[in-house]
């Protein structure tokens, strides 16, 4: 076994390899960039080595830098992780010069699956179903459509090279399949410097769920069941869970088997994972092999209780695989949720900045996290800031049990996409399992928004409201020397103001917490919360209840189930007093250019004085990989300009001002 490992990776992954080295009681090296120099996994890590600047191409993609951090800390061995440079064969292959070893699968193996043409056809000769396509070169667009007719529309147009949804087009007609050739080729040049593109029938409706496999070097080969992934947005997975709600036992069992057959025909040891596309009829068809450990592994291991990083490192040392197929277990079910450092509201705007307030959900959840408590999320990378995941003995204990966490979770400094996660646990169609990967374009084409957290009972809401406000004043008449005879009395009858709705509250303390009626439903509240704790948990009506509680000024801010709401305790006079008074008028905005997240500005396209119209682009901002490109919505002149190129920007930060 190896002595000392280094993880040529960040973030969460690196610290989820870490955490396994240590329980194994290997040594581990983190290598990481000027922007991660307080990095948990820098923390964590026995030794860190600094490999260059904060862009991933003078870092983390840097292989020379890597390789020379084995070498100065005597690591025998790398595990990539997952992205940068985990897929890598020349990678492989420069390690194996070095004399060291790769935790992962052999160059060879890499190649082969890492051209999609190839891995087809190889597919193809191992007895893998695949999707009707045409793998050849394809010369023009000409030829393009006239492949697309023989294959019958509609098609899809991949990049051989591709990946993270570049170079993906979908053809509806032979005018389409031509302008999807021209666009995928010119983005798959440009993104992966190969422009070789393929053709293959689009499925309708379709799945995407995967198997994992896991091999070692002694010619042993399992799989290790499968692993629902169609809830995506722009081709990037949100939430997964295993096992699939779709597939019944021969289903399973055929796919299993034909991974296997396919990983056995590259001769691959490690793990790795083979990707189909399943049509509603439960066809199922070859998509692609993703030679490392994936980003959803976690859910995998809820299930068989197999540790996917511990065999990885074994198999890397030359153990062979302690079980057989019909030794893998199939236990329960688990659901993982992407916690990311984006903004829903604002079509899933990246955000970032330091994480003020980090508090995990406590239970059996379990949280891969590379981050923590006034940590920072940088601009440089993905905006991953945790996975959570969660096992139940049945798919619907299962999303009980991560509505609770999602509620728990409690994060402040930056956006996250938690409340949209809590919807997504509530939507009926996720609910069902009557989904597939048009899922997010069909229920949230037109984004996301406040009405889609409706709250179900905005009126418990308001009672637990009140009853922190009753807290509170609990507390305060216990004040000693007070003056007699003006003590203050605590009233029974509370009035709550969310939004523009008004709720009576009727608040009485009962054994053990309080009792509220708020028109014909009565809520009895037992908690033992405490001042200051941001989450409120307890009974309600005697069934368990979670939800994060803050009071700022006035309000009593809460969240539950993804719907956030900030509601105001006042007694019934004051509530009237309060209604004769006029509301203030918001600030008007309309004469600035604002950030619509934060991030460097690296383009200003105007000048003081200069003229624009509406549609006509005003600035540029990037941040976690994402180019965000600012436009005039109408025709605006530039009367002064608030902000320069190169400067970092924050979340609704003026960046120009319009006469």
């Amino acid at each position: 076994m190896f002595q000392k490992i280094l993880i040529a990776n960040r973030g969460e992954i690196a610290c989820r390899v870490i955490r396994t080295a240590k329980k194994m009681g290997i040594r581990t090296v983190a290598v990481y960039s000027e922007a991660d120099r307080r990095a948990l996994h820098v923390r964590m890590a026995d030794e860190a080595v600094l490999i260059g600047a904060a862009p991933s191409k003078q870092s983390y993609l840097c292989m020379e830098r890597i390789i020379a951090a084995c070498q100065s800390t005597g690591a025998e061995a790398v595990h990539p992780g997952y992205g940068f440079l985990s897929e890598n064969a020349e990678f492989v292959r420069r390690l194996e010069e070095a004399g060291i070893v790769f935790i992962g699968p052999n160059a060879c193996s890499i190649d082969a699956m890492g051209d999609k043409i190839a891995s087809k056809k190889l597919a193809l000769q191992a007895g893998v179903n695949t999707i009707p396509g045409y793998a050849d070169v394809i010369e023009d667009a000409d030829e393009a459509a006239a492949i697309a007719e023989r294959i019958g529309f509609p098609v899809m147009i991949k990049a051989s090279a591709g990946g993270g949804g570049k170079g993906l087009r979908v053809a509806w007609n032979a005018a389409e399949a031509r302008e999807g050739f021209r666009s995928c080729t010119t983005e798959a040049r440009n993104a992966f410097g190969d422009g070789r593109v393929f053709l293959e029938k689009f499925i309708e409706d379709p799945r995407h769920i995967e198997i994992q496999v896991l091999g070692d070097g002694y010619g042993h080969l399992v799989h290790l069941w499968e692993r629902e992934c169609s809830i995506q947005r722009r081709h990037q997975k949100l939430v997964e869970e295993a096992p699939s709600p779709f597939l019944d036992a021969a289903t399973r069992k055929a796919m299993g088997e034909q991974a296997v057959a396919l990983a056995r025909a590259v001769g691959y040891q490690s793990a790795g994972t083979v990707e189909f596309v399943v049509g509603k009829d439960r066809r199922f068809y070859f998509l692609e092999m993703n030679t490392r450990l994936q980003v959803e592994h976690p859910v995998t291991e809820l299930i068989t209780g197999l540790d996917l990083v511990e065999w990885m490192i074994r198999v890397a040392a030359g153990e062979p695989l302690g079980f057989t197929q019909d030794e893998i277990r199939m236990d329960g079910w688990a659901l993982e949720c992407r916690i990311n450092a984006e903004d829903p509201f604002r079509n899933f705007l990246p955000s970032a900045g330091r994480l003020v307030k980090y508090r995990a959900p406590a239970g059996d959840a379990r949280v891969d996290t590379g981050v923590y408590e006034g940590g920072e999320i940088p601009v440089h990378y993905d905006s991953m800031i945790a996975k959570l995941i969660v096992r139940g003995a049945t798919r619907l204990e299962a999303v009980e049990k991560m509505r609770s966490a999602l509620n728990a979770f409690y994060l402040r400094g930056v956006s996250t996409n938690i409340a949209f996660q809590a919807a997504l646990m509530q939507h009926p169609r996720f609910l069902s399992g009557e989904f597939h990967t048009g899922f997010m374009a069909e229920e949230y084409g037109h984004g996301f928004h406040t009405a889609d957290v409706r709250h179900e009972d905005p009126a418990f809401l308001a009672v637990i409201a009140a009853v922190a406000r009753r807290r509170y004043i609990d507390r305060a008449v216990q004040i000693s020397a007070q003056t007699r005879g003006l003590q203050r009395r605590v009233g029974t009858d509370w009035v709550v103001l969310i939004d523009d709705e008004k709720y009576a509250i009727h608040l009485k303390p009962v054994q053990g917490g309080y009792e509220a009626q708020a028109g014909d439903k009565t809520y009895a509240v037992q908690s033992d919360w405490r001042f200051g704790s941001p989450v409120f948990e307890g009974l309600c009506n005697g069934k368990p209840v979670c939800l994060q509680l803050e009071r700022i000024g006035l309000r009593f801010h809460i969240a539950h189930n993804g719907a956030t709401v900030d509601a105001m305790v006042m007694t019934a006079r004051a509530a009237q007093l309060l209604s004769l008074m006029q509301a203030k008028p918001r600030p008007d905005l309309s004469k600035f250019l604002l950030s619509p997240m934060p991030g460097l500005l690296t383009q200003l396209a105007v000048e003081v004085g200069q003229e624009m119209k509406a549609g006509e682009r005003l600035a540029v901002i990037e941040a976690m990989k994402m180019e965000n490109v600012l436009k005039a919505e109408h025709d605006v002149v530039v009367d002064e300009i608030l902000a320069r190129t190169g400067d970092s920007v924050a979340v609704d930060q003026a960046i120009l001002r319009f006469r």
